[in-house]
């Protein structure tokens, strides 16, 4: 009696209003108390039940397969394209410059002709050294037959003959003169500029030279590596195996190679780095001296090695990883220590083998031990 004193006056009286109610009524009463007990249950279970766990999809990520094999080590540096031989050309006798037989820019071999001075004061100048070796051999002739009958005495035969051969070289002298009138190529190369054009005065051994030829087939590509690399670097020439590739950066991104065939006998003090040189053949002349190039050396091979592609490395705390994907589908963390990096794949050591698939996009979502949904490339984002 205390407890329902307790309740609301509505709620007391109920019961009684129940009683009194006809039957329509009762039945619309019951409805209503039966769907307020039933509101209140869900009510409660609703807040008494732990809310519920949103399952969270596996992240999608882009796998490559690990694969095994040989990998050359090269080191990068720049290098500079040089010219076996550059000549400046220059004239060996005073006169004037008629003509030049060549264009410029034209390649040229040794032995074809460049220029030719006016050659007539030379050629007069032989012209009279043949008549004075004429004479003076008459006359030394005549001496010596007269020396042999004792008609003359032997020191006026003695000055003949050195009369003579000193008119036979003059004419040898003259000769030379003349055919250094026309001016040859002393090597192969390409001619730059002419200097002195034709119609001016030039003189012999100037300083001044008619043309400059370099020489563009072969070339050599010098280039510097650090003196830590210095040991690999007489094992691979020792080999034979030392080799330096161009990067010709033409639109077929494509690559010349030839052997290194020069190492510097000191290293530079002030960069701490060797000159090592690479003779080219250089037939389509894309190398031109002076030129500054992209240069990698291979230095060390490394035998059956695991490569993986470059985005499949990550940083961590604790040093590199990759994330692999194991047979269940979950995502695996795998410490690596890179080998070698040659900017598309690196030469990885650690926790992982061939055919090992490994995850190259999608990794900022994976949990290690967490299934991951492998997707084609271009699907998943990093």
């Amino acid at each position: 009696m205390l407890r329902l004193l307790t309740l609301p006056a509505a709620v007391q009286d109920f019961p009684a209003a129940f009683q009194r109610a006809n039957p329509r009524q009762r039945l619309i009463l019951s409805l209503i108390a039966i769907a307020a007990a039933a509101g209140l249950i869900w009510y409660l279970v609703q807040l008494l039940s732990p809310a519920p766990v949103h399952k969270r999809p596996a992240p999608p990520v882009i796998v490559a397969i690990a694969q095994q094999k040989d990998v050359t080590v090269a080191e990068r540096t720049i290098g500079t394209v040089v010219a076996n031989a550059t000549v400046q050309v220059t004239s060996r006798v005073d006169g004037q410059l008629l003509s030049a037989a060549f264009k410029e820019g034209q390649i040229v071999h040794r032995g074809d002709v460049l220029f030719q001075l006016d050659p007539r004061t030379y050629q007069a100048a032989l012209d009279g050294a043949v008549a004075t070796l004429t004479s003076t051999r008459a006359k030394a002739q005549r001496y010596a037959r007269l020396l042999a009958e004792k008609a003359v005495a032997p020191q006026d035969a003695d000055d003949a003959k050195a009369a003579y051969l000193q008119a036979a070289a003059a004419v040898d002298t003259a000769r030379l003169n003349l055919n250094y009138t026309r001016i040859y190529s002393p090597v192969d190369g390409k001619t730059g500029p002419v200097l002195i054009q034709p119609g001016n005065l030039v003189k012999a051994n100037d300083s001044n030279a008619l043309v400059v030829i370099t020489q563009v087939q072969p070339v050599k590509v010098s280039f510097f590596l650090p003196q830590s690399d210095l040991p690999r670097v007489q094992d691979r020439m020792s080999a034979h195996a030392l080799v330096a590739t161009v990067d010709v950066h033409d639109a077929a991104q494509s690559h010349i190679s030839a052997p290194v065939d020069f190492v510097g006998n000191a290293v530079d003090a002030k960069t701490g780095t060797i000159e090592l040189r690479a003779t080219f053949p250089n037939a389509d002349l894309r190398l031109v001296p002076g030129q500054v190039v992209d240069v990698s050396a291979s230095i060390e091979k490394l035998s059956r090695v695991i490569v993986v592609p470059r985005e499949a490395v990550n940083i961590g705390p604790d040093g590199r990883y990759v994330f692999t994907v194991d047979a269940k589908g979950d995502a695996q963390m795998r410490a690596v220590n890179v080998l070698y990096d040659d900017g598309k794949s690196d030469a990885v050591a650690g926790d992982i083998h061939r055919g090992d698939e490994v995850i190259t996009q999608g990794q900022l979502r994976v949990v290690p031990g967490k299934p991951v949904a492998i997707m084609k490339p271009g699907k998943a984002s990093r």
